[in-house]
């Protein structure tokens, strides 16, 4: 059976410049934010621009207020390779989480915030499985979702929702 896989001219052109023997970087030709406050080389969390967008058109959509609210990103036991990644919208930070602001005055096609920040939440305990990690927003023709690129992660599975540390 013949598989078939799809490149853009960007990708060929990616694999085309990196040196042989060496990985492909996964951020490349994404544009990453960094957090307010946050320099780039700090080891915090970051999101690209289609996360912005994605989670910006999903509060809305679950009547999220940018101004209290927030996604909560953060980590579980379980799945294929032990850990899970874990989402979902919370009304408020909790006392000890790590909250990151994201996006102020950057608009977004389909944005009712008129370019509001986007918080993500991360407790303690998940910040120690996820600092370094981008979050971003895959759109192809066989999937759809978030997709996390942790450098903590040493295995993950075929799924891309679990991983081992």
């Amino acid at each position: 059976m013949a598989m078939v896989s799809l490149q853009t001219e960007t990708d060929r052109a990616a694999q085309a410049a990196a040196p042989a023997g060496h990985a492909k970087d996964p951020l490349a030709g994404m544009n990453v934010l960094t957090a307010e406050g946050q320099e780039p080389s700090q080891k915090g969390i970051q999101i690209t621009e289609k996360a912005l967008k994605r989670i910006r058109i999903a509060m809305a959509k679950e009547s999220v207020s940018p101004e209290q609210g927030g996604l909560r990103v953060g980590i579980q036991g379980g799945g294929c390779s032990g850990l899970s990644y874990n989402i979902r919208f919370d009304t408020q930070p909790r006392e000890r989480d790590r909250v990151y602001a994201f996006g102020a005055g950057i608009a977004t096609v389909g944005d009712a915030t008129n370019g509001a920040p986007v918080r993500i939440f991360v407790d303690p305990k998940s910040f120690i499985y996820l600092h370094g990690m981008v979050l971003d927003f895959e759109e192809t023709l066989m999937r759809q979702g978030f997709n996390f690129i942790n450098p903590n992660s040493t295995k993950s599975c075929g799924c891309g929702s679990s991983f081992t540390a």
